[in-house]
């Protein structure tokens, strides 16, 4: 049993007084918890912690059903807004530091995000001393390094042994979506450090219940240029997950029931009126039930025997006459280039208003494209929040092609856009777009769908060249950049396949009066004017 020392260390406040400031601080949170690097935060409930002051020295105490902590106090060195930061000392020695927070004040959040990405890289830590025993573990990490898109929130290491080097990243709960995106990123920056014997492998441990998209995705990677380990871990301790067993990540293909305006529903006779609205477009999405846009933003639909109006949330129409001032006001900032970008109106969704200029321009993308009829979030997805705009046409000789939207941004794009081809390329496989209603009177091949990435030409993330480069050859992908002002002219300025690095023009020589803009087209690239 380990006993309390007699003595402090010089310029140590009183107990009594270090007692005082602690007990004020406590009073003053809502949920008070204690913070200690590396361990989850422990709550400080009444009667599940005690501070007393013995020979001289002050103790603070602290326990739940799981856990029993014992830390000397030697003095406070900083209160700041919702956290109270201690120097402590272990027993036997060795000195740390504590932090009180309140964890209903958001002041403490940075505090307790820190905590966590240190409590996650310890265990990582003990992960990989578990799975990789004998190996050396280098840099492990939580850095940000937001030049090369390295999440704080997924510790990184290096295992090495003898001449062999593997990456190892960890995701935290709520992030196995991201791990394979940060981990192929992490993997390609080890491999272009200086190193004397190459990076072949990356190793991802991610929670379980979480792993089902990473091991699809994996899946359909090339082996050749990543050899992937996928470890699952939870409160009980982690294992290696068999890639093979993809069970039944699919799932089936919905049947697809289109909507009738012709109908004797009054709802969507009242969406028929709507629709011949200047500006309205009217979608079919599945399910009897018909989508009323404007520069693709929903404002009504019709379903069954209703018709809901709003922007977001929606409530049933009583009349047609809602739904027609809605429109009217809606159209009027939405179709409005100088409306001002503030209104939230003009800025909302922009991902769906570039999905409608491309389901208006597929002959701009491509013109071996038909224009109809075009299938809109038709996989089923984990995660239909993510932010891209998914688009499924076909061409003329009955090949489809997935068509994936960004707006702005988005490191996740290649990896996200993958999930959608696989289950596209496995329904056509399995003959269930015929079978199911899709695509009436076009003969579908089973071939797998081209990709195609779109989003305005100066807003592909920089990573996008390196993930695409971990596909395999058999995926063909093609990016497409439109021009900066897109959403006022649909212009294709940038074609690239696949991983290909576009080439910008190089500035001009000295004495030549000819001018490049940066936002030009590659010179190798069809420059298509408006």
């Amino acid at each position: 049993m380990e006993t309390v020392p007699d003595s402090k260390p010089a310029g140590s406040p009183p107990p009594e007084t270090l007692r005082g400031e602690i007990e004020r601080f406590l009073e003053s949170c809502r949920r008070p918890a204690i913070i200690e690097p590396g361990l989850d935060p422990l709550p400080l409930k009444e009667g599940s912690f005690a501070l007393s002051c013995r020979g001289g020295l002050l103790l603070l105490e602290a326990w739940d059903e799981n856990r029993t902590f014992v830390r000397r106090v030697n003095r406070v060195e900083v209160q700041r807004g919702g956290r109270l930061r201690l120097a402590a000392q272990k027993f036997g020695g060795g000195t740390l530091q504590l932090a009180l927070v309140d964890l209903e004040d958001a002041r403490a959040t940075p505090s307790l995000r820190r905590n966590r990405q240190e409590s996650l890289a310890q265990r990582l830590a003990g992960m990989l001393a578990r799975q990789f025993p004998g190996w050396r573990v280098d840099g492990l990490t939580t850095g940000a390094d937001l030049e090369h898109t390295l999440s704080p929130s997924y510790p990184r290491a290096l295992a090495v042994r003898q001449q062999r080097r593997i990456a190892v990243l960890c995701a935290p709960e709520g992030g196995g979506d991201g791990a394979l995106t940060f981990g192929l990123l992490w993997l390609d920056y080890v491999r272009r450090r200086a190193a004397p014997a190459p990076v072949r492998g990356l190793a991802l441990f991610v929670p379980r219940g979480e792993e089902d998209t990473t091991r699809l995705r994996i899946r359909h990677l090339d082996p050749a240029k990543a050899q992937i380990q996928l470890f699952i871990y939870d409160g009980e301790g982690e294992q290696e997950a068999s890639l093979e067993d993809t069970g039944n990540l699919i799932a089936r293909l919905a049947r697809w029931q289109p909507a009738d305006p012709e109908g004797p529903q009054t709802a969507f006779h009242w969406a028929r009126d709507l629709a011949r609205e200047p500006g309205v477009e009217a979608v079919e999405t599945g399910g009897g039930m018909l989508s009323l846009r404007i520069a693709g933003l929903e404002f009504a639909r019709a379903a069954g025997q209703q018709l809901w109006l709003g922007v977001g949330r929606k409530r049933r129409a009583t009349s047609l006459a809602e739904g027609l001032e809605l429109a009217r006001r809606v159209a009027e900032v939405r179709l409005n280039a100088d409306a001002p970008f503030g209104h939230v109106l003009a800025r909302a969704h922009p991902e769906a208003r570039l999905e409608s200029l491309v389901r208006a321009n597929l002959h701009v993308l491509d013109a071996n494209l038909r224009d109809a009829p075009v299938y809109g979030q038709l996989c089923a997805l984990s995660g239909r929040d993510r932010g891209i705009a998914d688009l499924l046409a076909i061409d003329h000789l009955g090949r489809l092609t997935v068509i994936e939207l960004k707006a702005s941004e988005d490191a996740h794009l290649p990896l996200q856009a993958l999930d959608y081809w696989i289950r596209v390329r496995h329904h056509a496989a399995e003959g269930e777009f015929t079978a199911a209603g899709y695509f009436p009177g076009l003969a579908v091949r089973p071939h797998p769908p081209r990709l195609l990435l779109v989003a305005p030409a100066l807003r592909f993330h920089p990573t996008t060249e390196t993930l695409l480069g971990f596909f395999p050859s058999d995926i063909q992908v093609e990016r497409i950049g439109l021009g900066v002002e897109w959403h006022r002219s649909f212009r294709v300025i940038l074609r690239v396949a696949g991983a290909a690095r576009p080439e910008w023009p190089a500035p001009p020589r000295e004495g030549h009066d000819h001018s490049v803009h940066p936002t030009d087209p590659p010179r190798h690239l069809a420059f298509e004017s408006e």
